[in-house]
């Protein structure tokens, strides 16, 4: 069931005892609370989960105003992940080596932050798909809050060079001297691109779809055995799948099944059971079928 009440979309599973919500801009569009209610009718148990679209001055003050009304937890997206990370009073290591946060666990008065973005990916690509990541020369154009999720964790699944590019190369070099891989992690410059060769692995982490831009990226990054994945999904993915299928890439994946496995991670952290994951991928994928 779902309803609205102050500018917030909520939907319950039976009746309510505990509170959830994912914050962001914008949230509309999310299949998030449609993912967590069937989490919650395979684990039986019962939650509340609300869509706050807060702008990123407004963030810490709904965060805030989240916990007094009662709020148990919360998934980040984008763009608060950093923000989040500095409004948490602990985090686990791998927030903390991402610089940012997606998933909130309350804990006595603060707030614990994870994230659980990275394995979310590594989980979807290794076991849905069946993909082999160790070894690739891999490529993620982007170095925001959803790049900063992914890369350690493609890092710890044995991927080989990671070169990483981004429109305002000082993110970039900030990106990889935080993963501090030197000879392994390299910055580029966007302008660079047509110089780089070609990936084995390619990770779209902009925001282009949604800020209505197209992504212009050189063919010459493809090879015949390229694996192209943007952590977006629906529409906001559909112009960098394209490109990957006429640039000639070995297979191309959208960040549907990574939504349901950061999530189900979120859920075990909140709830202590990790849902099954493949019956609500297949219903989400056949409810929304896209390019990839």
């Amino acid at each position: 069931m779902c309803w609205q009440d102050e500018g917030q979309s909520f939907f319950r599973v039976n009746a309510v005892n505990s509170r959830y919500t994912l914050f962001g801009h914008p949230v509309a569009h999310s299949l998030s609370p449609r993912i967590h209610a069937a989490f919650a009718q395979q684990a039986g148990v019962t939650m509340e989960y609300a869509l706050i679209d807060a702008l990123p001055e407004d963030f810490a003050a709904a965060l805030a105003r989240f916990a007094r009304n009662g709020g148990a937890g919360g998934n980040v997206t984008l763009p608060h992940k950093a923000a989040a990370l500095a409004l948490c009073a602990d985090a686990s290591p791998r927030a903390r080596r991402c610089g940012a946060v997606n998933t909130l666990v309350r804990r006595g008065d603060g707030w614990f932050g994870d994230n659980t973005d990275g394995i979310g990916l590594v989980r979807d690509l290794t076991m849905r798909h069946q993909h082999d990541l160790r070894g690739r020369r891999s490529l993620l154009l982007g170095a925001g809050g959803a790049a900063a999720g992914v890369a350690p964790a493609l890092l710890d699944a044995g991927i080989g060079e990671l070169v990483i590019v981004n429109r305002s190369p000082g993110r970039a070099e900030a990106m990889a001297a935080a993963l501090g891989q030197l000879g392994r992690v390299h910055p580029r410059a966007w302008n660079d691109l047509e110089s780089l060769g070609s990936f084995d692995l390619i990770i779209n982490a902009t925001a282009a779809a949604r800020a209505d831009a197209r992504l212009q990226l050189p063919p010459s990054l493809v090879s015949r055995s390229t694996l192209a994945v943007d952590l977006g999904y629906g529409d906001a993915a559909n112009d960098f799948i394209d490109w990957a299928h006429s640039a000639g890439c070995h297979d191309a994946v959208d960040g549907l099944g990574m939504l349901v496995e950061q999530a189900a991670e979120a859920f075990a952290l909140w709830h202590g059971v990790r849902p099954q994951t493949e019956p609500v991928y297949e219903l989400l994928r056949r409810e929304r079928p896209g390019r990839g």
